[in-house]
C-alpha cells in the first residue's frame, strides 16, 4: 500500500508564500505520475498541478499557474511552492499519486491521497 502525507499548511496573509510537501511512503514504486488538488466546504475538489513521472513534464490550472510551482525531487517526496497567495486560494490542498506516468488532472485517475493540508489566507 501507498501513505501520502502532507505538511507545510498554515495561515497566511495575502502576498505571502507557502510551501507544501508530500512525503510518500510504502510501496512507493506504484506512484508515478503526481498531482495536488484543492477543496472548499461545499465545492467539488479542483486540480491544482501536476507532475509527470520523469518530472519533465508539469500542468497547472489557470487560477494558479505563474503563482504556485509543483516539483518533485524523488520517488517519494512531492512540493508544492505557492508564491502571491490569494484568499481565494484558501482550501484543503491534497496530495495524489496514480500510475501513469504522464500528466493527469482528473482526480478520478489518481489511486492515492494523502490526508490534506488546510491552507487558509487572509486578506
Amino acid at each position: 500500500q501507498v501513505q501520502l502525507v502532507e505538511s507545510g499548511g498554515g495561515l497566511v496573509q495575502a502576498g505571502d508564500s507557502l510551501t507544501l510537501s508530500c512525503a510518500a511512503s510504502g510501496a512507493t514504486g506504484k506512484v508515478y505520475g503526481m498531482g495536488w488538488f484543492r477543496q472548499t466546504p461545499g465545492k467539488e475538489r479542483e486540480f491544482v498541478a501536476a507532475i509527470s513521472w520523469s518530472r519533465r513534464n508539469t500542468y497547472y490550472s489557470d487560477s494558479v499557474k505563474g503563482r504556485f510551482t509543483i516539483s518533485r525531487d524523488d520517488a517519494s517526496t512531492l512540493y508544492l511552492q505557492m508564491n502571491s497567495l490569494k484568499p481565494e486560494d484558501t482550501a484543503v490542498y491534497y496530495c495524489a499519486g496514480g500510475t501513469y506516468s504522464g500528466i493527469n488532472t482528473d482526480d478520478r485517475e489518481y489511486e492515492y491521497w494523502g490526508q490534506g493540508t488546510q491552507v487558509t489566507v487572509s486578506s
